[in-house]
């Protein structure tokens, strides 16, 4: 009887060995986990010196900026328009604090002329005005630009003193 030729044979028993041990040998990859990689800590803001001055930059609101007599209602109302739309899903109109502090009591805490600031100039106030960075500090989640107009955060602090 004669053997078949040792190339086909070579050639089948190269296919069947790549097929049972193929995808052995390729799992066997080194040992070593995947890096990971953990996101730098959140950055604090340098804390400026204390002081008792208003906060100064470009377009910050004055108390000379205000003027408040009694509540207006229609003011009141429009505010709390802008308030439902973009307000509402991180402050509440008591004092509880969702993701940012409630607002009942607010105007007691804080000036008029700090509130429009913090609303209308969110980022420059975090920057310079240490009770702004303390608020920061105790809510951990920096209150995002809603690009409010000064009117709409004049009418959003009538909200506020009516509550």
């Amino acid at each position: 009887m004669q053997r078949p030729p040792a190339l086909p044979r070579l050639i089948i028993f190269s296919t069947l060995f790549g097929i049972a041990f193929g995808p052995l040998l390729t799992g066997c990859g080194g040992s070593e986990a995947p890096e990971k990689t953990t996101p730098p800590p959140p950055r604090l803001l340098p804390r400026p010196p204390e002081t008792s001055a208003p906060p100064a930059f470009p377009g910050a609101i004055t108390a000379a900026d205000l003027t408040l007599g009694p509540v207006d209602k229609a003011m009141a109302q429009k505010g709390a328009t802008t308030y439902n739309v973009k307000c509402q899903s991180c402050h509440t109109l008591t004092d509880k604090r969702v993701v940012g502090p409630g607002w009942k009591g607010i105007i007691a805490k804080r000036s008029p002329e700090w509130i429009m600031n913090m609303t209308v100039h969110t980022d420059a106030m975090l920057s310079v005005d240490t009770a702004a960075q303390k608020m920061l500090e105790e809510c951990l989640v920096r209150m995002p630009n809603q690009n409010l107009s000064v009117q709409e955060a004049r009418e959003v602090l009538e909200l506020m003193r009516s509550i």
